[in-house]
Parts: C-alpha cells; structure tokens; sequence
C-alpha cells in the first residue's frame, strides 16, 4: 500500500498523522488506547485496534477532496475524549512495507478505514 502524506498534528512527544493511501482509504496514526472504560465499551474484532487523535487532524482531508465537519460519532470515530479527541476503531496496519513508510513511536500505532466511511461522517454547511 501506498502512502500520500496529508497531514499531522504534532508536537515534540506526539504525532498523530493522516495518509491517504492507493487504495481509496486512509492510513490515521494516533495515540494507542490504553484506558480501560474505552477498550471495555468498544468490541474490537482481532485484526483491528483502537487509536486516539486530536479532532484538528481531520482538517487535512480537504487535502484529498473530502470536504465538511464532522458533527456525529459513528464508524470508524466510536467515541470522544471529554478533552475533545476522537476514537477511531479501524483495521490494525501490519504491513510491513507500509509501516516502512511511517515514523512511528512505540506509544502510537495505525488504522486502515475506508474513504467511504471517513466520507460518511462529513456533513457540508
């Protein structure tokens, strides 16, 4: 899979970053989830994880075409921090080519979702 960076939020420890890939679908790396009352709401299925973004970080799909806001929690964002970041659930990326493509820190990981289902969550105002 094919990587085209769109975009990150990122400070000195934190890199929450967005890709678009060649498949029609993104690559989110984020935060891994570690609290308990999180992992114990969301069924998680074996071949996908959890991650943590800040909300900013979806601004950068305008950089792939897709343009609006996100106004609702449904798939692949599951929930919401109370500080305001999403939870996104999406496949675990284990490619190793792919990961080749990233810099990622051991306290992050990586989603594969769907255009399609990032798409759906955009409404145009």
């Amino acid at each position: 899979m094919q990587l085209r960076f769109l975009g990150k939020e990122s400070t000195p420890t934190n890199s929450p970053t967005l890709y678009a890939t060649d498949q029609d679908s993104y690559v989110i790396q984020g935060w891994i989830i570690l609290d308990l009352g999180v992992l114990a709401r969301n069924d998680v299925q074996d071949d996908e994880t959890l991650i943590e973004i800040p909300a900013s970080l979806m601004k950068y799909l305008e950089r792939d075409g897709l343009i609006g806001d996100i106004e609702r929690i449904a798939e692949p964002i599951v929930d919401r921090t109370p500080n305001g970041n999403y939870v996104l659930r999406g496949r675990r990326v284990t490619d190793p080519d792919t990961i080749r493509q990233m810099n990622i820190p051991g306290y992050e990981t990586c989603v594969h979702v769907t255009k399609s289902a990032v798409a759906a969550l955009l409404t145009t105002g």
